[in-house]
């Protein structure tokens, strides 16, 4: 929801990949000997080959100074760079580049030889100030399946950190390359990833007076970008449940705006119904089972809980004032939302239970705040904000210290955390002569590392989903 213009299970890994755990290599000991397969449903995720306290970085000491990593090409069989295995390189290389803790060296810079019988030649790596190595191989077993494998390695303590190998279809590399940025993160980090999701958005094409709203889903980093509507009906304000793969969007079918869920996986639709003179902006409960959405009435809206299961409606609030965009607390015992509901002619953001009891203001900066989206972690709220120098996208503490802004412009909304906590992406329009650009921004909770996700259209309206392993 804008700020007033005015008024208004788990998830398989990759089913059918083989996962083995490599042993750590002495110099007699080659990839893969050893290692013991186990077939999944899904991909598990990887047990570590050697671990512990002192080999996780600090993350605020990361940001300062970026962990210098070697991202060797993975190779083939025979040790030369295959193509596919310079792919698996550059995503792997991409992902960690992106949450800028890690830099990676220039592969040019490489001692030639420094991996000798699949073990590194610690000194080579060393005088590079790699603090971290990656090696790899990517090889055919056949039937269109790969079997990548790789090994972590940590420099100075010159040994192995992690070691994996999975074999799956050909298709799924760009996840398995995700899934290993994944491991190397929280290796190093002490924490998980968040390379392995998905964002759901609107992607905005045609003609500035027509424009064309059509749901749509990609990975995080802009890859696999597919569209879920078709553009007939305006889509808006997708949102991930985040136990089970499915979507929640509003659709203004025989122009009335319904909350509809959308299956990830069958692309099959429910409609939820519409109430009131409008219902918009759904949100899911942390366990998947409930929707938060606002009902407007006359002047005023209302935000009401609805079980997805027995279908029973509960009212959280009144509608003598604009109640709109309300969010769940991770822990599911409070919900923040924005209203004008003092009587000071502003929209703010306020803080309730879950019950709709005790509601408590939060903002009190000389502007309007919306569209507040409560970390994973719990320890912030982001919101978008309107003041006299434009729109920003700002975090604060819940109980409305701390307040930051991240981003400011022409005009900034959605903000969106990602599963760690550590990003948020928002979206970005900027005029131009004729109509806007709109794109998806990702920028750190500190203010720092910004980078623009590339959409083959316009995009809007961005959530990010939960990890996908």
């Amino acid at each position: 929801m804008t700020i007033r213009r005015p008024s208004p299970a788990h998830h398989p890994r990759v089913p059918g990949t083989l996962v083995e755990r490599l042993p750590p290599l002495s110099r007699r000991l080659m990839i893969g000997a050893g290692a013991a397969g186990l077939m999944l449903p899904g991909l598990a995720r990887a047990q570590n080959a050697a671990n512990g306290p002192s080999d996780a970085i600090n993350v605020s000491g990361a940001h300062n100074a970026p962990i210098p990593i070697a991202l060797p090409a993975f190779t083939d069989a025979s040790g030369n760079t295959s193509d596919i295995g310079a792919q698996i390189t550059q995503v792997v290389t991409s992902d960690l580049d992106h949450c800028g803790l890690f830099s990676a060296i220039d592969p040019t810079s490489f001692v030639p030889n420094s991996v000798v019988n699949s073990v590194p030649v610690w000194n080579n790596w060393s005088i590079l100030g790699a603090q971290a190595l990656v090696t790899g191989q990517v090889t055919s077993p056949g039937a269109g399946q790969i079997r990548v494998e790789y090994r972590l390695w940590g420099i100075s303590q010159q040994k192995q950190l992690q070691g994996t190998a999975y074999t799956t279809a050909s298709g799924n590399w760009r996840r398995i390359a995700h899934i290993i940025a994944d491991d190397i993160y929280q290796q190093m980090i002490g924490e998980k990833g968040y390379f392995d999701t998905r964002v759901a958005f609107i992607s905005v094409s045609g003609p500035p007076t027509s424009p064309i709203r059509r749901m749509a889903l990609m990975d995080y980093d802009g890859a696999n970008v597919r569209f879920l509507t078709s553009g007939r009906n305006m889509a808006l304000s997708p949102q991930f449940n985040p136990t089970r793969q499915q979507l929640a969007f509003v659709s203004f079918e025989n122009n009335r705006p319904q909350v509809y869920l959308f299956d990830l996986q069958t692309g099959a639709r429910t409609n939820i119904g519409s109430f009131g003179d409008m219902s918009f902006g759904p949100r899911f409960s942390p366990d998947g089972s409930a929707l938060l959405f606002s009902i407007s009435k006359g002047g005023g809206a209302m935000i009401v809980k609805y079980d997805l299961g027995s279908r029973r409606m509960t009212q959280l609030t009144d509608a003598n004032s604009i109640n709109v965009t309300p969010c769940y607390s991770p822990d599911g015992t409070k919900i923040v939302f924005n209203s004008d509901r003092d009587g000071s002619g502003d929209q703010q953001l306020f803080v309730m239970n879950a019950d709709g009891s005790n509601v408590q203001r939060i903002s009190y900066g000389h502007a309007r705040y919306a569209e507040p989206d409560w970390s994973p972690r719990g320890d912030a709220i982001a919101f978008t904000r309107l003041d006299s120098s434009g729109f920003g996208i700002g975090v604060m503490k819940p109980d409305g210290s701390g307040e930051r802004l991240l981003s400011q412009g022409y005009l900034e909304e959605g903000a969106t955390f990602c599963p760690n906590g550590r990003v948020i992406m928002f979206y970005r329009q900027s005029p131009l002569r004729v109509g806007n650009v709109s794109h998806l921004v990702t920028i750190g909770v500190d203010g720092f590392n910004e980078r623009i996700t590339p959409t083959p259209t316009n995009a809007e309206d961005p959530s990010w989903g939960p990890r996908l392993s």
